[in-house]
């Protein structure tokens, strides 16, 4: 599937059921700011028990398009430049820390 298309039908499900709760608990007088939050609460329950496919489907989609952004533009990804930099920076600190260890207190 898309992935648009993916994220799309999953985000219309979700805004489905939370209309859904939003207007019985309006329809059973319940004060409207409340019944939003009642609403959204409810509906985030359903959705976390109902909805794992579509959920999977939608995460799987916004990985592979993370993995692939750096791969399309044919250069290193941020977090490979950012590991670089990390080790680096270890690698000095370790290097300061052991000759620091070497010279001879007073």
């Amino acid at each position: 599937m898309n992935p648009g298309r993916t994220w799309l039908v999953y985000t219309l499900i979700r805004l489905g059921l939370f209309a859904v709760v939003l207007v019985v608990l309006l329809l059973l007088q319940i004060t409207p700011w409340l019944a939003a939050v009642i609403a959204a609460l409810i509906s985030l329950c359903i959705s976390i028990i109902f909805l794992r496919k579509p959920r999977d489907e939608a995460s799987r989609t916004l990985y592979e398009a993370r993995a692939n952004r750096g791969r399309s533009a044919g250069r290193p990804s941020v977090a490979s430049e950012d590991e670089s930099v990390e080790d680096d920076a270890v690698d000095h600190a370790g290097q300061r820390q052991t000759g620091a260890d070497d010279e001879p207190r007073p």
